[in-house]
Formats: C-alpha cells, structure tokens, sequence
C-alpha cells in the first residue's frame, strides 16, 4: 500500500497508546527529530476506556523508519505500534469541500455527489458542502471534478487506518 514520493516511500503507522498528557507530542518527536514530514495526523479514543489510537501518514527513507518504529516501541505510554508497510489494510479519510453551487452548476454538484457516493451536509443560496469518505484516491478524484466548478474551501481529516482481518 506505499506509494513512491520524492523523498521516499509512503508509510502508514498506527500506535495505540496511554491517553496521557504529551504522548502525541513525544510519538511526532521522533518524526520530527529526524527530518520526516507527518503529511497526515489523526488521534482519538479507541473502544477502550483511557486508550487512543494515532495514524499517522509519513514519507521518508525506510531504514530511517525502522529505527523510529523501534524507538517508538520505547516510549512510555506506547502499547502498541502498528507498521502497515508489509500489511494489508483499510484505509479511510473524511473530506468537507464548500463549493461553489449557483443555479446553473447544481446539478452538476449532485451528480458528482452521487458518483462519489458523498453526501451533501450544508445548503446556503450559493454554496453547498459536500462530505465525503475514502481513500487518498477517491477525494483527490472527487476534488478535481469539484474544482473545476469552484472549491471554496476544503478540510480534511486525516487518514484512519486497520490491518485487515485475517480471512483463516
């Protein structure tokens, strides 16, 4: 699932940790500290009481990853980390877009909302925001058609991530 960049491959990490004041900020010190870009970041409670869950989208070289990992285990308050590099896995993101909806390019919206199975959350008289779930593919794809009749304004979660289950 990691895609070529410029600097290197793309990596997704999950890290199940201790909902405990400064942990995030330790977990994204590691990356920091060794010159890796986090492109994406997505923390929150898991199902079980005092535990989150961080995604985290990266791109770099991977020998330089590994050793974070490593030192990710390492930490205190990290239970578990989750390198998706070898693994199949889910993968989804939330994206809001307003865009621009006057009389003569509504249509056009509803029927790129329905092709994208995105659904329209907001309507005022000249905009609508449209909130749709996918992978990086499908909101990039969304977002193309989208802006060629006027995005406005764009905000984006981040992506979610789970090893997919083993089918034995």
């Amino acid at each position: 699932m990691s895609m070529t960049r410029q600097n290197g491959l793309r990596h997704t990490i999950g890290v199940l940790v201790e909902n405990q004041p400064g942990v995030l900020s330790r977990v994204a010190g590691l990356f920091s500290g060794r010159g890796f870009n986090i492109e994406s970041l997505t923390v929150a409670e898991t199902s079980e009481p005092g535990l989150s869950r961080i995604t985290l989208v990266t791109t770099g070289d991977q020998h330089i990853l590994e050793q974070i990992v490593k030192q990710l285990n390492k930490l205190i308050n990290v239970i578990k980390v989750y390198d998706f590099r070898d693994t199949e896995f889910v993968e989804r993101e939330m994206a809001l877009i307003k865009v621009r909806a006057e009389q003569h390019t509504r249509a056009e919206v509803l029927r790129i909302v329905d092709i994208f199975r995105a659904k329209v959350v907001d309507v005022s008289p000249h905009f609508y925001t449209i909130e749709v779930t996918g992978d990086d593919g499908k909101i990039q794809a969304i977002m193309e058609l989208l802006g060629q009749i006027g995005i406005v304004e764009v905000a984006r979660t981040g992506k979610a991530a789970l090893a997919r289950a083993k089918k034995h």
